[in-house]
């Protein structure tokens, strides 16, 4: 039997693209209308099949960014340029399978589940069987499940490891292999974005501020505090990210994460966060109750902002501002140290301003790539002065504060020399006008905090504060 003959037929899931549709269907459902979710076990009793027709009618799938696995789509537009049938036979619901194979405009015909058959595994091959005979097709899978499927194909096409393909060949005939890199340690680290952790040395101003980071105890507990911290932020980045996965895609930069790109699975994610969680959890209990308050309250509100707060123009800001202050406030929590007013101050203004730089960069991209509003953001492209102008004046009642506080009574408590501090506020005017600067220019990183830790200058300014506080203890 000639190749060209032979219709071939390509699963979707994890072999057309590596992402599994249902899980980030069911993914979009929690997030667009959470109340769909215990709706679940009732469409599950009817049948797999049903399920999957409730969730894909009730959420928005966008197929034209979905990942695709390119190799395999050359060789599948060379086999169908030559004449060969190319069909895609998937479990996925029909709708789903419908906008895809609209995407790629390649397959002859689709064959998927219809909302009263569910087309997995042996329910697939009986199809693929009555359709075109035993051994009469060859068939592109990369799951387990896809060896019921392999075993009545003349070929089977692997996509995935070569241990994969090596159980494949014990069945069938293997006729050609796509090999696809398995995701290690360095694809994980930066999906719980490891480098965002220095955020969280925020927790150790306030036993830095009050003098007594050497105090074994509360250098001990302040440790601790990060790193509970640390875990319970890499398990909400996580949780965003997939529940962003639209909007990600949409972004020049960020359809480059991890669970965008289909470089992990979203299935892994979730649990993945909820280790972490957990993990976070005994660490905060280790250190104290009145910490591990202050963390669940941070976890909620990035739940918050996750789901309903990062859409909403102004309040997106203030809640991301609130979040970087949450963090100092754990650190009094853990240390036992009361917390200064004027830290708080400094902290709201500065991060506020911080946060409509990211707002501003992410709006200015969406401008100047023909879209007049941010995917995903309560903004449009007209509100870009007016962020402008708040995060610009947010920034300098930030001066404003410090000045205050090197005036105040506060200060000279703690500082035996406080004359030098005021050379803290001609370093703060330039550092924040240098970003705003940048900001305006288009040459900021979406993510400001990172900047400042890449961005020499930056690091200049962050030393010559440092030298400054030391000559005035």
């Amino acid at each position: 039997m000639n190749d060209s003959t032979v219709p071939l037929c390509v699963d979707l899931d994890g072999t057309l693209t590596p992402i599994d549709t249902l899980h980030e269907s069911l993914l979009r459902l929690a997030r667009q209308t959470p109340t769909a979710i215990l709706s679940l076990p009732f469409w599950l009793r009817i049948g797999k099949a049903r399920m999957k027709r409730e969730i894909a009618g009730r959420n928005t799938f966008d197929a034209a960014l979905l990942p695709l696995n390119t190799e395999l789509l050359e060789w599948l537009k060379t086999e169908h340029e030559s004449g060969r049938r190319v069909v895609l036979a998937t479990a996925a619901d029909l709708r789903i399978a419908q906008q895809v194979a609209d995407r790629v405009n390649l397959f002859d015909e689709v064959i998927a589940s219809d909302g009263v058959r569910n087309l997995s595994a042996d329910a697939k091959r009986a199809v693929l069987v009555e359709r075109f005979g035993e051994k009469g097709y060859d068939y592109v899978g990369s799951e387990r499940a896809d060896e019921t499927v392999w075993r009545s194909a003349r070929k089977a096409v692997v996509v995935g490891t070569k241990r994969q393909a090596a159980r494949a060949g014990r069945i069938a005939d293997v006729g050609r292999i796509f090999t696809i890199p398995v995701s290690g340690p360095k694809v994980w680290l930066k999906a719980i974005r490891l480098h965002q952790w220095v955020k969280n040395m925020l927790i150790f101003l306030p036993a830095i501020l009050a003098h007594r980071i050497l105090v074994p105890d509360v250098f001990l507990h302040a440790v601790g505090a990060f790193i509970a911290f640390g875990l319970c932020a890499s398990s909400v980045y996580l949780l965003n990210d997939l529940f962003d996965l639209s909007a990600d895609r949409h972004h020049p930069r960020k359809r480059n994460r991890p669970f965008a790109a289909g470089l992990l699975p979203a299935r892994s994610g979730l649990f993945a966060s909820g280790a972490l969680f957990c993990a976070a959890a005994l660490v905060a209990v280790v250190v104290g109750w009145k910490f591990a308050a202050v963390l669940g309250g941070y976890y909620l509100l990035t739940w918050a902002y996750s789901l309903r707060l990062k859409r909403a123009a102004s309040v997106d800001v203030m809640t991301l501002a609130g979040l970087y202050t949450i963090r100092i406030i754990a650190g009094s929590a853990a240390t036992s140290i009361p917390l200064s007013f004027w830290l708080l101050a400094f902290s709201i203004f500065i991060f506020l301003s911080l946060g409509f730089v990211k707002r501003y960069t992410e709006l200015d991209e969406a401008r100047q790539s023909g879209n007049l509003i941010a995917t995903g953001r309560g903004y449009t492209a007209a509100d870009l002065p007016l962020v402008m102008t708040l995060g610009v004046a947010a920034g300098y009642c930030t001066v404003v504060v410090m000045a205050l506080y090197i005036n105040s009574a506060d200060s000279q408590v703690l500082y035996r020399h406080n004359k030098p501090l005021w050379l803290i506020c001609p370093l703060l005017l330039y550092w924040i006008s240098r970003v705003w600067l940048l900001t305006t220019r288009g040459q900021m990183h979406d993510d400001p905090v990172v900047f400042a830790l890449r961005d020499r200058l930056s690091l200049v300014v962050l030393g010559l504060l440092g030298l400054v506080v030391l000559l005035s203890i």
